[in-house]
Formats: structure tokens, C-alpha cells, sequence
């Protein structure tokens, strides 16, 4: 999977996004505090610096820019010094903010975070959270008519600051229906009817409670918010972010969702992680990624900005440099095309090819004596492995134990495994049909009729191999045991 996304990433291509929300000045203050005031019972902050950053849709732009692509930002700030500021930063970004409008009777919103040692004190707001003037707003949507033909979609940053009212919110999802464009919302607030006609949603989990009125604790409460702002909102899909635990993708109402586990190594600050999802998701949208894979890479993106004090822009390269330091071992894997090419070379050269399948979640024993055998069967042995969302289908959500990435590790580091495929049916049937195996491998707890893609695999003269398995061998057997032992 890692190197697939790596491939795809490599290969894809930029456009034009654009962007449209509430634009912030995100200031920081930082020093250190040694001392109570005299006066209240309060810290006493030595600054020791001062900086600004772009927050908001601004920095939904940055980060739409350091992923290769090129932004167009709509917005609107005050007449101020502020604003000033945030033009400066636009344009040391490479940014133009010739369509970010001037609007008299608002301040620039500016947030101001205090710092010391590196944890944040207290954050101030300067903010005016009325409508944007119907000046300002006019002159918004005429930047989004002239520029909608020409980016490839657009990405919504509301930050409830009131830069995006209702009517320009539902003039502009009726734009992007009328051109064909998708349109990616970060939204705020309890009320999502605003959002109608957006085609995905990106709330976190508190927002979703917020929005649904559904307190979420499990998965099934995960499924019953998604189910509520479908209908609320109508959109294609849901994607709740949901912090150290990941994320959760909903591509109708009723389903099940797919879940895919955090990624970060350490988070440091979560500031800006909701603009990095927005920017990295609509960009792979609208560049034809799936819509499993963009989240997939909003995932990884997300990981390396939580990893940064403040708002950080993540460019594509760092997000290919984390999926190019996590790829399996031996550079085994390949997907059903390649597998299939590979093995039909093999066939070309006289070459036998077995293939067997398996979760191998704790890979064990019973397991790589399988594989042993499997391998002397033939003169190439591939290896189909279920995907972290094909078991949590097939076992529960308490499984796998193991990240997909680690057994894809483990059994690359297997000398007898030669190439390894990844997949996320319930079935490997379709990658049988693409690999074409001359031996099919199960474990003898199978029977021959019962082994999927049989039928494929002897309708062209190939033949199913029950192993023996080796006794009391098994990844339940070791659970049960750890239980046991440390129970209590």
C-alpha cells in the first residue's frame, strides 16, 4: 500500500485548486515565565519573540502550494496593519492575494498565542464573527465565477468567522455543479444545511457530535452521525477526522465506513492539522486519486503536521519521504497488475508460480512452515495479504493487531516469500484471477471445495494444495494465551 501511494504520488498532476474561506493572522508570542505578578496572580511572560504565520483558508492555500499545486484564495480581511501582514505572507508564499477583498467594517481576525516552554498559556482573539458586508461578499463570489472554469476544485475553509454566509455558500456549490467541480468542505458550526450541495464533509468527531446531535463512543455511533449528515447535507461523503484515533470515510448512508488508524509518531501541536486534511485531500481529489487513497494521504500528511509547532504547510515531498521510509522490506510488494505481469513472465520462462493468502496477523510458526512448504511447490511463491479494512471485515474491529505496514515488513524479511499483494476485498478472487497461480495453497483445515478462486484457478489446468498444518499453531491460540498469563 505505502508503495503504491508513493507510485501514485510520484506520478500525479498539479492544477489549479481554489480556495475560499475565512483568512486569520495566526501571531505567536513566545518567552519564558520565572515569575507570579506582584499585581495579580498571573504569569509573567519575558517575550523573547514575536512571529506570524497564515492561519485559516490562507493556510489551507499554503498547504495546497507546498503540495505542488497552484491556489487561488478568496477571502476577506479588514483595513488594518493585519491585513497587511497576511498580504506579505501571501506573497513570501507565492500566493496571490489579489482576490482576497478588503472589507471596512471588519477587523482582520487575528489569533494570538502565548507561549512558554513550549506549551501554550492562553490564546487571544481579535475577531468579528457577524456576515461579511454584502459588498464583500458580492465581490467574493464574482473572484469564484471568474475563476471556477479554471481550477480543477474547490475547498471550503469555514472557520465560523463569517466569511462564507448561506447565500454565498449555496451560490457557490450551485458554481461548482453547473462546471463540474468538486468541492471539499472543512466545516464549523451546528448547522449543515448551509453545506448542502458540497460533495464531501470533513468535520472532526466533536464537530460531527455537534452537527448530528449524536454523542459518539463507539463505531456504530461513528456510523449513526455519518448517517445524520448525509441527510442534513446530501453530500457524496463523509470523512470524520477523529485525532489520535485517525480517521473514518463514509461513502453513503447506511454503511459501514472504512477506518484507517493515525499515523503520527508524536504529536507536538494539533493547531492547523484540519487545514493540512482539507488541502492534501482536495488536492489528490481533484488530481483522480479514490477516494479511500486521498484520505490515505491526507492520513500521512496529517501526521507530519501535528509533528510541528503552530501551522505547518506540508509539501509533497515530505509526505513521499515518510511513505518512501516506510515501504516493506525487499521491495516485495506489488499490486494485482504488476503481480499478474510478473507472473505471466515467469510462466513465459517455464517457470511455476504458487500463490497462497492469509491475514498472518502474529505471524507465528504454523504460519512460516506453510510458507516453506508452499514455496517448494513451485519456483516462485506470492503471497496475498488482507488489508488492516479486509479483516477488521472479516474478524472485528479488534483485529489486526498488526498494522498492515509491519506484516508486510515481517513476511518480506521471509526469504521463501518472493513478492507479496496487497488486498482489500473480503476475497482475494480477483488478484487469483489477475496472478493466474499454477498451485493454489491452503491450510488443510480447508477443503478443496471451499477454497476461493478453485474453480478460476482449474478451469485453466492449474491445481489446489492442501498443507498441513502444523498443531496448536495458531494467532487466536497466542492470544488467548497472553490473556491468560497476564491476566489480572
Amino acid at each position: 500500500m505505502r508503495e503504491r501511494l508513493y507510485n501514485l504520488l510520484d506520478s500525479a498532476k498539479a492544477g489549479q485548486a481554489l480556495v475560499i474561506g475565512d483568512v486569520i493572522l495566526d501571531c505567536y508570542l513566545a518567552g519564558t515565565v520565572e515569575r507570579i505578578s506582584p499585581e495579580a496572580p498571573a504569569p509573567i511572560l519575558n517575550v523573547e519573540s514575536e512571529s506570524f504565520k497564515l492561519g485559516g483558508a490562507a493556510n489551507v492555500a499554503a498547504n495546497v502550494k507546498a503540495m505542488g499545486w497552484e491556489p487561488t484564495l478568496i477571502g476577506a480581511v479588514g483595513d488594518d496593519r493585519d491585513a497587511g501582514e497576511i498580504h506579505s505572507l501571501l506573497k513570501n508564499e507565492g500566493i496571490g492575494p489579489a482576490m482576497v477583498v478588503k472589507d471596512k467594517t471588519r477587523p482582520t481576525i487575528r489569533k494570538t498565542r502565548v507561549i512558554a516552554m513550549r506549551q501554550q498559556m492562553l490564546r487571544l482573539d481579535h475577531e468579528k464573527k457577524e456576515a461579511l458586508s454584502p459588498a464583500a461578499a458580492r465581490k467574493m463570489l464574482a473572484h469564484a465565477r471568474a475563476r471556477i472554469k479554471s481550477c480543477a476544485g474547490v475547498i471550503v475553509s469555514d472557520y465560523g468567522k463569517g466569511a462564507l454566509p448561506p447565500p454565498l455558500l449555496a451560490e457557490l456549490f450551485e458554481l461548482c455543479r453547473k462546471h463540474g467541480k468538486v468541492s471539499v468542505v472543512d466545516p464549523k458550526g451546528k448547522d449543515y444545511t448551509r453545506y448542502r450541495g458540497a460533495h464531501i464533509i470533513t468535520p472532526n468527531k466533536k464537530e460531527a457530535e455537534a452537527a448530528s446531535g449524536v454523542e459518539i463512543n463507539s463505531e456504530a455511533d461513528y456510523r449513526a452521525a455519518a448517517d445524520k449528515l448525509f441527510k442534513t447535507t446530501r453530500a457524496k461523503s463523509i470523512v470524520i477526522t477523529r485525532g489520535p484515533e485517525g480517521m473514518s470515510i463514509f461513502g453513503k448512508p447506511g454503511a459501514k465506513g472504512l477506518h484507517l488508524p493515525a499515523e503520527a509518531l508524536e504529536v507536538f501541536d494539533v493547531t492547523g492539522a484540519g487545514d493540512t486534511v482539507a488541502a492534501t485531500l482536495g488536492t489528490m481529489l481533484f488530481g483522480g486519486f479514490s477516494l479511500e487513497d486521498a484520505v490515505r494521504v491526507a492520513n500521512v500528511a496529517a501526521a507530519i503536521e501535528v509533528g510541528h509547532a503552530g501551522v505547518y504547510a506540508v509539501s509533497k515531498k515530505a509526505v513521499m519521504e515518510r511513505l518512501e521510509a516506510e515501504k516493506p522490506a525487499n521491495g516485495k510488494l506489488m499490486n494485482n497488475k504488476e503481480a499478474g505481469l510478473w507472473a505471466a513472465g515467469l510462466r513465459a520462462q517455464g517457470k511455476k508460480v504458487v500463490f497462497t493468502n492469509g491475514c498472518f496477523d502474529l505471524l507465528h510458526a504454523g504460519h512460516v512452515r506453510l510458507l516453506r512448504k508452499a514455496a517448494t511447490l513451485g519456483d516462485r511463491l506470492i503471497v496475498g495479504l488482507n488489508s488492516d479494512s479486509s479483516i477488521r471485515r472479516l474478524k472485528g474491529s479488534g483485529r489486526p493487531l498488526l498494522h498492515e505496514n509491519d506484516r508486510l515488513e515481517i513476511l518480506g524479511a521471509i526469504d521463501c516469500v518472493h513478492a507479496i499483494a496487497l488486498f482489500s476485498e473480503s476475497t482475494p478472487k480477483k488478484l487469483i484471477a489477475a496472478i493466474r497461480p499454477d498451485v493454489l495453497v491452503k491450510g488443510s483445515d480447508y477443503k478443496v471445495s471451499d477454497v476461493v478462486g478453485r474453480d478460476t484457478v482449474e478451469k485453466y489446468g492449474g491445481r489446489v494444495e492442501l498443507v498441513k498444518l502444523a498443531p496448536g499453531r495458531s494467532t487466536s491460540n497466542i492470544i488467548d494465551a497472553i490473556i491468560k498469563r497476564h491476566k489480572g
